[in-house]
């Protein structure tokens, strides 16, 4: 079997699922956990917002060559866990998928801060699960 794999998806696929794959990866990798993370959007931006990559600059994550990308079926039938940012995934997710809901993360926009914080809290608290 290979590296289990989380799928993170927002509407935009730009700032609440990148943040979350940013940090999954990153705690992932110091946890030693053979899960790492992916992001998608329902209706993906051109670009990660500046705000986006500075924050997660300021944090020490690069996602500078990073590009929103659209959601697909194949992404969510091979997912480990698949985790929404207030988005419907009802046409895409396979038959009996558990797609978590995180749709009271604070909106990005309205400060990175917040979001960071609350995702982040989100993370770890799954990670501690599999462990």
């Amino acid at each position: 079997m290979g590296t289990r794999r989380v799928v993170f998806v927002c509407l935009h696929g730009s700032a609440k699922s990148v943040i979350a794959e940013a940090y999954w990866n990153r705690l992932a990798t110091r946890g030693g956990l053979d899960v790492r993370a992916t992001s998608a959007g329902t209706e993906p931006d051109a670009a990660i917002p500046p705000h986006v990559v500075a924050g997660l600059l300021g944090d020490g994550l690069d996602v500078r060559d990073q590009r929103p990308r659209l959601v697909t079926r194949e992404d969510l039938a091979g997912a480990w866990r698949i985790v929404a940012f207030g988005c419907d995934l009802r046409g895409l997710a396979p038959p009996g998928a558990s797609v978590e809901r995180w749709d009271d993360v604070p909106a990005v926009s309205e400060g990175f801060d917040a979001a960071r914080s609350a995702i982040v809290a989100r993370v770890s608290a799954l990670q501690a699960e599999l462990r």
